[in-house]
Protein backbone atom coordinates (compact mmCIF):
# COMPACT_ATOMS: atom_id res chain seq x y z
CA UNK A 1 0.00 0.00 0.00
CA UNK A 2 1.07 3.01 -0.93
CA UNK A 3 0.18 7.08 -0.42
CA UNK A 4 0.68 9.82 -2.94
CA UNK A 5 1.09 13.33 -1.74
CA UNK A 6 -2.55 13.98 -2.08
CA UNK A 7 -2.88 11.28 0.25
CA UNK A 8 -4.80 9.02 -1.88
CA UNK A 9 -3.53 5.09 -1.06
CA UNK A 10 -2.68 2.95 -3.81
CA UNK A 11 -2.21 -1.30 -3.83
CA UNK A 12 1.01 -1.82 -4.98
CA UNK A 13 2.45 -4.82 -6.98
CA UNK A 14 5.93 -5.91 -5.54
CA UNK A 15 8.49 -4.73 -8.09
CA UNK A 16 10.21 -7.53 -10.76
CA UNK A 17 6.92 -9.89 -9.96
CA UNK A 18 4.63 -8.05 -12.98
CA UNK A 19 5.62 -6.49 -15.95
CA UNK A 20 3.60 -4.45 -18.66
CA UNK A 21 3.28 -5.92 -22.02
CA UNK A 22 0.90 -5.58 -24.79
CA UNK A 23 -1.28 -2.76 -22.88
CA UNK A 24 -1.92 -6.17 -20.05
CA UNK A 25 -0.29 -6.59 -16.95
CA UNK A 26 1.61 -10.11 -16.90
CA UNK A 27 2.68 -12.24 -13.52
CA UNK A 28 5.98 -13.81 -13.87
CA UNK A 29 5.21 -16.40 -11.47
CA UNK A 30 2.07 -17.45 -13.54
CA UNK A 31 4.26 -18.00 -16.49
CA UNK A 32 6.74 -19.69 -14.43
CA UNK A 33 4.70 -21.99 -13.51
CA UNK A 34 2.91 -22.76 -17.00
CA UNK A 35 6.57 -23.13 -18.38
CA UNK A 36 7.72 -25.07 -15.23
CA UNK A 37 5.19 -27.58 -15.88
CA UNK A 38 5.60 -27.90 -20.02
CA UNK A 39 9.49 -28.39 -19.25
CA UNK A 40 8.96 -31.39 -16.83
CA UNK A 41 9.81 -29.12 -14.10
CA UNK A 42 13.17 -27.52 -14.78
CA UNK A 43 13.75 -24.08 -12.73
CA UNK A 44 13.14 -21.18 -14.64
CA UNK A 45 12.96 -17.91 -13.98
CA UNK A 46 10.51 -14.95 -16.21
CA UNK A 47 11.27 -11.33 -16.32
CA UNK A 48 10.34 -8.74 -18.22
CA UNK A 49 13.39 -6.98 -20.58
CA UNK A 50 13.41 -3.55 -22.21
CA UNK A 51 13.15 -3.50 -25.72
CA UNK A 52 14.04 0.25 -27.62
CA UNK A 53 10.89 1.45 -29.53
CA UNK A 54 8.69 -0.35 -27.54
CA UNK A 55 6.65 0.12 -24.68
CA UNK A 56 6.73 -1.83 -21.47
CA UNK A 57 8.88 -4.91 -21.28
CA UNK A 58 8.91 -8.07 -23.30
CA UNK A 59 8.45 -11.45 -21.49
CA UNK A 60 12.29 -13.56 -21.17
CA UNK A 61 12.41 -16.69 -19.88
CA UNK A 62 15.69 -18.09 -18.54
CA UNK A 63 15.77 -22.23 -17.98
CA UNK A 64 18.41 -24.07 -16.54
CA UNK A 65 18.93 -27.19 -18.52
CA UNK A 66 21.98 -28.66 -17.57
CA UNK A 67 21.50 -32.20 -19.09
CA UNK A 68 20.41 -30.46 -22.61
CA UNK A 69 17.54 -32.25 -23.12
CA UNK A 70 14.86 -29.41 -23.87
CA UNK A 71 12.80 -29.86 -27.00
CA UNK A 72 11.94 -26.57 -28.44
CA UNK A 73 9.50 -27.85 -30.48
CA UNK A 74 7.24 -29.34 -27.48
CA UNK A 75 8.40 -25.76 -25.45
CA UNK A 76 6.77 -23.75 -28.19
CA UNK A 77 3.90 -25.71 -28.52
CA UNK A 78 3.08 -25.78 -24.75
CA UNK A 79 3.47 -21.84 -24.49
CA UNK A 80 1.14 -21.43 -27.76
CA UNK A 81 -1.47 -23.62 -25.89
CA UNK A 82 -0.99 -22.62 -22.20
CA UNK A 83 -0.57 -18.58 -22.50
CA UNK A 84 -2.59 -15.77 -23.90
CA UNK A 85 -0.34 -13.69 -26.93
CA UNK A 86 0.75 -11.08 -24.38
CA UNK A 87 2.19 -13.63 -21.61
CA UNK A 88 4.60 -15.68 -24.08
CA UNK A 89 8.02 -14.66 -23.91
CA UNK A 90 9.74 -13.53 -26.61
CA UNK A 91 12.85 -14.35 -25.60
CA UNK A 92 14.67 -17.55 -24.43
CA UNK A 93 17.69 -18.53 -22.52
CA UNK A 94 18.58 -21.96 -21.53
CA UNK A 95 21.55 -21.78 -18.82
CA UNK A 96 23.76 -24.67 -18.64
CA UNK A 97 25.06 -24.06 -14.80
CA UNK A 98 22.61 -23.68 -11.74
CA UNK A 99 21.73 -19.96 -11.12
CA UNK A 100 22.28 -18.42 -7.62
CA UNK A 101 19.95 -18.80 -4.73
CA UNK A 102 18.70 -16.54 -2.28
CA UNK A 103 18.59 -17.13 1.41
CA UNK A 104 14.92 -18.39 1.02
CA UNK A 105 16.36 -21.20 -1.82
CA UNK A 106 14.62 -18.86 -4.65
CA UNK A 107 16.51 -18.30 -7.91
CA UNK A 108 18.04 -14.71 -8.34
CA UNK A 109 16.72 -12.89 -10.94
CA UNK A 110 18.77 -9.75 -11.33
CA UNK A 111 21.59 -11.85 -12.37
CA UNK A 112 19.84 -13.07 -15.64
CA UNK A 113 17.68 -10.01 -16.11
CA UNK A 114 20.69 -7.46 -15.87
CA UNK A 115 21.93 -9.62 -19.18
CA UNK A 116 18.68 -9.65 -20.97
CA UNK A 117 19.20 -10.16 -24.33
CA UNK A 118 22.96 -8.71 -24.96
CA UNK A 119 24.39 -11.64 -27.14
CA UNK A 120 27.61 -9.98 -25.55
CA UNK A 121 26.75 -10.28 -22.42
CA UNK A 122 25.24 -13.73 -22.84
CA UNK A 123 27.70 -15.75 -25.13
CA UNK A 124 27.93 -18.97 -22.93
CA UNK A 125 24.29 -19.79 -23.23
CA UNK A 126 22.13 -19.89 -26.02
CA UNK A 127 19.33 -17.21 -27.01
CA UNK A 128 16.22 -17.42 -29.08
CA UNK A 129 13.43 -15.55 -30.16
CA UNK A 130 9.91 -16.25 -29.94
CA UNK A 131 8.75 -15.95 -33.79
CA UNK A 132 5.34 -17.16 -33.11
CA UNK A 133 5.38 -20.93 -33.48
CA UNK A 134 8.78 -21.74 -32.86
CA UNK A 135 12.07 -20.34 -31.23
CA UNK A 136 14.93 -19.88 -33.46
CA UNK A 137 18.50 -18.76 -32.58
CA UNK A 138 18.71 -14.98 -32.12
CA UNK A 139 21.22 -13.91 -34.18
CA UNK A 140 23.59 -10.49 -34.63
CA UNK A 141 21.36 -9.87 -37.16
CA UNK A 142 18.07 -10.36 -35.62
CA UNK A 143 19.09 -8.65 -32.59
CA UNK A 144 19.90 -5.93 -34.24
CA UNK A 145 16.55 -5.65 -36.03
CA UNK A 146 14.96 -5.93 -33.02
CA UNK A 147 16.97 -3.05 -31.26
CA UNK A 148 16.99 -0.75 -33.81
CA UNK A 149 13.14 -1.15 -34.51
CA UNK A 150 13.04 -2.65 -37.56
CA UNK A 151 11.20 -6.17 -36.46
CA UNK A 152 7.93 -5.62 -36.05
CA UNK A 153 6.86 -7.90 -32.50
Amino acid sequence: LIRDELNFYYFKDRTGDTFRWKGENVSTSEVEAAISNIVKLKDCIVYGVEIPHTEGKAGMVAIVDESSDLDLDKLSAGINKSLPAYARPLFLRIVKTPVSLTGTFKMKKNDVQNDGFDLTKVAEDPLYFNEGRKFVPLTQELHDSIVNGAKRL
